[in-house]
């Protein structure tokens, strides 16, 4: 039975004392007592000694961390449970520096760790958002005031990366990196992740303007400082929006555009698990680690 018990970082190491309890946990997550070869999934599976289990019809070796982010890792279980526990349950995330502190490594190998983890925050979710639905956008990226005379833009969002982000009332909540702001690129991930039954509210921005041929679209009109009217306002995803950024800047400091999605998820993920308990938060992203990146594809690019 899984361990639901532990919501505290000592209930935890008192959890996970060792390296053979914490495969034991992950065995039970990942295969709840039937182990599936991650080489051919029809295949019988032998078991060896030392956590060793061998693939009938390839032949191959393996075990519960195979094809994971702990997968070839020098580093203990614990630690990985530690980090994973830290950035799941502090609200604004941790930073390499941190994490780095906390467990007495490396900030190299803190940086890895934590990209490693945010791979696995995208959960696959393929339900349409339904019912209320609010839609913004927001640009994410350095404040031009801190740049270098010689690096500063006239338009302080030529540097800035668009991100749409869409949240159901009372429900799951989507944010999206975008090419640009315009109504083929705004309109294309409303359609595809709202359900046309939806009542859809944004504000009064051009490239919202033809939703209306699909949704009951509602608008605020925030050039007249109308904020609220009624029920149509924007402010459930303008909340999202502030803790994104005061994460990104406080916590983070800086996000490249090629992993700007993987910090979005990050916190999608706490968002959309907001109601779940620590351990239920934690449980759920271990379950889920079978999403593995070398250091070479992290820095190539």
């Amino acid at each position: 039975m899984i361990n639901q018990d532990f919501n505290s970082i000592l209930e935890l190491l008192k959890a996970f004392p060792d390296e053979q309890t914490c495969i034991d946990h992950l065995e039970q997550l990942r295969w709840n007592g039937n182990v599936v070869s991650p080489f051919d999934p029809t295949s019988k599976v032998y078991n060896c000694k030392g956590n060793r289990y061998k693939c009938k019809n390839t032949g191959k070796y393996f075990n519960v961390k195979t094809n994971t982010i702990f997968d070839n890792t020098k580093m203990e279980l614990q630690k990985w449970f530690l980090a994973i526990w830290l950035v799941t349950s502090h609200k604004k995330g941790i930073s390499s520096l941190q994490l780095g502190r906390d467990l007495k490594i490396t900030q190299k190998s803190a940086w890895f760790m934590l990209s490693r983890i945010r791979q696995c925050f995208g959960l696959n979710n393929d339900d349409q958002l339904d019912n209320e639905v609010e839609a913004d956008e927001t640009f994410v990226g350095g404040k031009n005031k801190n740049r270098h005379a010689n690096k500063k833009f006239k338009e302080t969002r030529e540097d800035k990366t668009p991100v749409l982000g869409m949240v159901e009332r009372n429900g799951k909540l989507k944010a999206k990196k975008v090419k640009n702001t315009t109504l083929e690129a705004l309109s294309s991930e409303i359609l595809k992740n709202v359900k046309e039954s939806a009542t859809i509210y944004t504000d009064e921005y051009t490239s919202y303007a033809r939703l209306k041929r699909v949704y009951d679209h509602a608008v605020v009109k925030h050039s007249q400082h109308q904020y609220v009217n009624g029920r149509v306002h924007t402010n459930t995803i303008e909340s999202f929006w502030a803790l994104l950024k005061r994460g990104i800047f406080g916590i983070y400091h800086f996000t490249s555009k090629k992993h700007l999605q993987l910090y979005v998820d990050e916190f999608v993920f706490r968002y959309n698990s907001r109601t779940s308990t620590e351990a239920m938060r934690f449980n759920l992203l271990l379950q889920n680690t079978e999403n593995r990146i070398t250091y070479k594809e992290l820095i190539n690019g």
